[in-house]
């Protein structure tokens, strides 16, 4: 019946994480022990003060359909915290509530970008970016880094990248998969060469910005000359340990903002009425109440390259944020392991998953052919036998 959908779903790839997700818990349900380093997710449960705001908001009686952009006080707390975290001076009418900052994502690319576009993302990438893109019929144009460079790309890159054409710049930090996090140095050079391109937008994508181990967040939108070209996107997911709750929102120019909540009207309308009341709690807590998890995702980083570093042929560099490595294992490329001949990254992914039993994720699906993503958002006790196993079948 594949026939009668349409060209739109037919062209659009499945989403690498979530595929990657199915397919163990597949092999789980036939009974196999699977360790699961694939999704993005924390394994911590959603903080006590933040759930008993949610109980709160059901025994008042929140049910009703919310305002499509969010609540007005839920938005007030969102400007607070732009103010207090990130030095940028928003206003409500600048602020849209959504189910997650996926679909914040989505509606922002939506709004902006018109048929042959070119929107460039700058590797590695967040695997749905280029679908979105495509979705909107932009063209999604790489701007690809490797380990060498710590996964950042160079403003001659990104200046040899920009066309006519181009339109919108997608930029993601702390990043994933990579980890990597652009110092305030970095962003600046990089807004140098967009200042010469004033008909240029930037997405920045700061969802995981909580977790980042040393290096100060700087969001993008601080550069004087960027703030009114910038779309800041954040969310409750990842710092917050919400990643079902869905909730994402977004600072941008009024006009964007507007624009965003016309597209939303018509397809979700308003995020879930208790999710929004718990988010006013989380926000307004002091970042003090979730390093707890920080801490720990700190320790976990460190375990996973101490043992990751002692498999001959992987090749690492130490991420700054998030909770993700992602090494170049492209020496495995032409190699037999277990009769299993190994060319590219989603044949290793796929080897490791099948032989190893644990899961982890292509880089392919990043735009970093040469690499996979390995979350430590588990236990060290599931780390460490993950770990072990991989270095097993691919030293045996």
């Amino acid at each position: 019946m594949s026939q009668l959908l349409s060209e739109r779903i037919l062209n659009m790839a499945t989403s690498a994480t979530l595929a990657m997700a199915a397919k163990a818990r597949e092999l789980k349900t036939e009974g196999k022990d699977i360790i699961g380093l694939s999704l993005g997710e924390p394994d911590f449960n959603t903080p006590d003060f933040i759930k008993d705001a949610a109980k709160k908001a059901i025994d008042e009686n929140y049910n009703s359909y919310t305002p499509v952009d969010g609540y007005g006080d839920l938005k007030k707390s969102i400007c607070n915290k732009f103010k207090r975290d990130n030095g940028l001076n928003y206003e409500t009418n600048q602020i849209v509530v959504s189910t997650g900052a996926k679909q914040s994502i989505a509606n922002a690319i939506q709004v902006l970008v018109n048929p042959g576009d070119d929107v460039l993302l700058v590797g590695p990438y967040w695997v749905s970016y280029f679908a979105i893109v495509m979705l909107a019929e932009g063209n999604p144009i790489e701007i690809r880094s490797d380990i060498s460079s710590d996964f950042k790309i160079t403003p001659l890159q990104l200046e040899n990248s920009i066309t006519k054409k181009t339109k919108l710049v997608i930029i993601n930090s702390p990043n994933n998969p990579s980890g990597s996090v652009y110092t305030e140095k970095e962003f600046l050079e990089l807004s140098k060469v967009l200042e010469k391109y004033p008909e240029i937008y930037i997405l920045s994508d700061e969802i995981y910005e909580h977790i980042n181990y040393g290096v100060p967040h700087f969001s993008f939108a601080k550069i004087p000359s960027m703030f009114e070209r910038t779309i800041t996107v954040n969310g409750l997911a990842k710092a917050f340990a919400m990643t079902g709750w869905r909730i994402g929102y977004i600072g941008a120019p009024r006009w964007i903002a507007r624009a965003c909540t016309k597209m939303q009207g018509q397809i979700t309308s308003g995020a879930n009425c208790i999710a929004q009341r718990a988010t006013i709690a989380a926000l307004e807590a002091p970042t003090s109440k979730i390093k707890y998890m920080v801490d720990e995702f700190k320790e976990r980083r460190k375990l996973i390259i101490d043992l990751l570093s002692q498999i001959k042929g992987i090749k690492l560099n130490q991420p700054m944020g998030a909770f993700y490595v992602f090494p170049d294992i492209s020496h495995f490329f032409g190699k037999t392991l277990k009769n299993k001949k190994i060319n590219t990254a989603s044949d290793l992914a796929i080897f490791l998953l099948e032989e190893s039993h644990v899961a982890t994720v292509s880089g392919d699906a990043f735009g970093s052919p040469r690499n996979i993503r390995i979350s430590y958002a588990a236990s060290k006790e599931q780390i460490k036998k993950a770990i072990s196993r991989i270095k097993s079948a691919l030293e045996n």
